[in-house]
C-alpha cells in the first residue's frame, strides 16, 4: 500500500488518510513509553502483536454490539479505522489494585477490589494526564452527560466481556485503559469505542502466577517483553501452539537468548 499523507503521530501509533473519506490507516509502532513519555524505548515486533491483538478484542466486541471505528486489519501493522472526533479523556477500568492506584491509597499490589472502580484522565501529556472527576467532565464540556453514560455503559460492558475471555484463558485482567470518539455521521454523532486495546494499555497478570504479561515488564526493567505479548497472542489463539519465541517462563526464555560465548582453547 503506498504511503498515505501522515494526519497524526502519538507515542505508539501513527494515524495516515484513509482511502476513502472518514476512514484512517492506524499503523502500530514498536516504540515503547512510560512514565508519560519520561521513558522511552523500543519493542521489537510489539507493533505486530498488538495489531493482531488489538483486531481481534476489537472484533469480538463489535459482535456482542459494542460499537467500534475498527473496520479491517489491512497488513501486519496497519488497520483501517472509522474517523472519530477523540473524546480528550482516558478511561481506566480498575478490577484489581495495581500501579498508581496502589501508590495513592496504600492498598496492596494485587489486592481485589469490592467492585470496578471507573477512572478519568484528561488526555492532555503536557499535564501529565491528570485524573479529573465526572464534575470537571461536565464543567469544561469534555463530553456531554448522554455521551459520559454511554461511555460508562460500554465501559462496563467491555470490563464484563473481557474477564472472562481472558480468564478463560488464565489471565486476570487487572486493569485497562480505554478511549472514545464520536463518529459523525451528516449532523449526528454517536460515541464509540476507539485507538486500541492490547498489552500496551492493560495490566494482564498469569492467573496461576501472576507473572507479568503486558507493558509493566517495560516499566519496571523486568525484561521479556516480546515474550510477554507473544504469550498473550498465543493463549488468544493468534499465534499457532509452538511458536518459535513464544514462552511460558520468561526468566527461562531471557536466559536462552543471551548467547553463549565459548571460552578460548
Amino acid at each position: 500500500m503506498s504511503r498515505r499523507r501522515q494526519i497524526y503521530e502519538g507515542k505508539a501509533k501513527i494515524l495516515y488518510e484513509g482511502p476513502e473519506p472518514g476512514t484512517l490507516i492506524q499503523y502500530f509502532k514498536d516504540d515503547a513509553t512510560a512514565f508519560n513519555a519520561q521513558k522511552k524505548g523500543t519493542i521489537s515486533g510489539k507493533g505486530v502483536l498488538n495489531n493482531r491483538i488489538s483486531e481481534h478484542l476489537f472484533t469480538l466486541l463489535g459482535n456482542i454490539g459494542i460499537p467500534t471505528h475498527f473496520i479491517r486489519r489491512l497488513n501486519m501493522r496497519e488497520q483501517l479505522i472509522r474517523q472519530v472526533e477523540i473524546i480528550p479523556l482516558e478511561v481506566v477500568v480498575r478490577n484489581v489494585a495495581a500501579g498508581s492506584l496502589s501508590k495513592r491509597l496504600g492498598i496492596e499490589e494485587g489486592t481485589p477490589l469490592p467492585r470496578t472502580i471507573l477512572e478519568y484522565y484528561y488526555k492532555d501529556d503536557a499535564l501529565g494526564d491528570p485524573m479529573v472527576t465526572e464534575e470537571h467532565v461536565a464543567c469544561f464540556g469534555w463530553a456531554g452527560q448522554d455521551e459520559l453514560a454511554d461511555i460508562v455503559d460500554m465501559a462496563i460492558r467491555t470490563n464484563d466481556f473481557l474477564t472472562g475471555l481472558f480468564a478463560g484463558i488464565g489471565i486476570r485482567l487487572v486493569d485497562f485503559k480505554l478511549e472514545f470518539g464520536r463518529l459523525w455521521e451528516d449532523d449526528y454523532n454517536r460515541v464509540i469505542l476507539a485507538d486500541e486495546i492490547s498489552p500496551d494499555g492493560c495490566r494482564l497478570w498469569d492467573m496461576a502466577t501472576s507473572e507479568k504479561l503486558d507493558k509493566d515488564r517495560f516499566r519496571r526493567d523486568l525484561g521479556g517483553e516480546v515474550e510477554a505479548y507473544q504469550e498473550v497472542a498465543r493463549r488468544l489463539g493468534l499465534l499457532p501452539e509452538g511458536t518459535e519465541g513464544v514462552a511460558l517462563d520468561l526468566g527461562e526464555a531471557r536466559k536462552a537468548a543471551k548467547p553463549r560465548v565459548k571460552a578460548a582453547k
